[in-house]
């Protein structure tokens, strides 16, 4: 699968608007605001991407689900377990 993003490409300064109080908790302990903001993007463009791709997969899934619900899976007379 391909990266969400391209870890190579330059910074960029943002202007963001963040609750005072989780401000203010995160720098007491010295929490790294844009590492942890990057971080949780990617993981939100992962579960995105996740999302996306069940989505146009649906009807595949669904049909594939059918056929093993009328046929079996093809190891089922093999498999020991």
């Amino acid at each position: 699968m391909q990266p969400v993003f391209n870890s190579q490409a330059p910074k960029k300064a943002a202007n963001l608007s963040v609750n005072a109080d989780l401000l203010s908790r995160a720098r007491e302990l010295n929490i790294n605001l844009s590492a942890t903001l990057e971080q949780a993007l990617i993981q939100a463009l992962e579960q995105r991407r996740r999302e996306e791709w069940l989505v146009r997969n649906r009807d595949a899934i669904d049909a594939y689900n059918e056929h093993v619900e009328a046929h079996g899976v093809f190891s089922a007379g093999i498999r020991s377990f």
